[in-house]
């Protein structure tokens, strides 16, 4: 018993971390989910009547699809995008350090900042990108004034700061031993033999973390999406209803139960992913 309790001191500064920073805002969260709550007044008891007003909500489902279309396209081109990058920067070359260190600045670069530029970039009169297009005599669309124009657009800005996966990779690249290749290479195997019989197979872990992480960024996308925007609602994310809801129509209480509902859309993707991930994940 006196080693329990010893035990038990050792790790009280995380319980009681746990305690007052994630168990007890959860159970507050649960409770004002409940509640009519103006922020500036007091709180009415309402039961369920704010999940119950979500899915007649046009706006709720709005921003849902908003939301999914996104993460069904980014996610999957953000981890094959970072991969691919890894694999070019994991060769032995000159200066590859500082190739490196260029594309993992996105993920340090304030979200405010990122936003600010890109939206200079995307400027169909003045941006970058249209005019390098009008170089090669390409028209540039409206990018984030065209409804078709303003999902593609984020696409980019997902792909240009997906740096912070490539650093995942690298390491997992790094941790392959060469005995498997060299074994390979003595076998007659190319390269994409050994990217698809060795490489890929034992990279599975960091593609499971990464399309988790990546799932649960898409949803949760919200500083650049509501700083840029976009037209006809297309830059409308769930997490830029969530908060208008909350500090704009001051509707506390149903953006806590809209907050819960993301919670448990994600926990079932990752609970799916998670179940799926025995079949295809090196000793999943």
């Amino acid at each position: 018993m006196r080693d329990k309790w010893a035990g038990y001191k050792f790790i009280s500064p995380w319980l009681i971390g746990v305690l007052l920073f994630t168990a007890f805002p959860m159970i507050f969260a649960a409770y004002i989910s409940l509640t009519d709550w103006p922020i500036l007044g007091s709180s009415r008891f309402i039961g369920l009547a704010n999940f119950k007003e979500i899915f007649t909500d046009k706006e709720f489902y709005q921003s849902l699809m908003v939301t999914a279309r996104y993460a069904v396209l980014a996610v999957p081109i953000g981890i094959i995008s970072s991969f691919i990058m890894a694999l070019l920067m994991n060769f032995k070359i000159k200066g590859v350090s500082i190739y490196r260190t260029i594309y993992y600045l996105p993920a340090v670069v304030s979200g405010v900042a990122v936003a600010v530029i890109w939206r200079w970039i995307l400027n169909p009169n003045y941006g970058v990108v249209n005019m390098m297009l009008g170089w090669i005599g390409v028209q540039g669309p409206n990018w984030l004034g065209d409804p078709n124009w303003v999902l593609p657009s984020y696409l980019l800005i997902a792909i240009w700061g997906s740096g912070s996966a490539i650093l995942t990779y690298i390491v997992g690249l790094k941790d392959i031993s060469n005995e498997l290749y060299e074994a390979a290479t003595i076998d007659g195997a190319g390269f994409f033999k050994k990217l698809t019989k060795i490489t890929i197979p034992l990279m599975t872990p960091i593609l499971y973390y990464n399309l988790i992480m990546g799932i649960v960024a898409a949803f949760r996308k919200f500083t650049d999406a509501y700083i840029i925007g976009g037209a006809g609602n297309e830059g409308r994310f769930y997490m830029v209803n969530l908060y208008e809801n909350a500090f704009s129509y001051y509707r506390m209480g149903y953006a806590t139960a809209l907050a819960w509902v993301l919670f448990i859309i994600i926990l079932s993707l990752t609970l799916l992913i998670n179940k799926s991930s025995k079949k295809w994940m090196y000793g999943g």
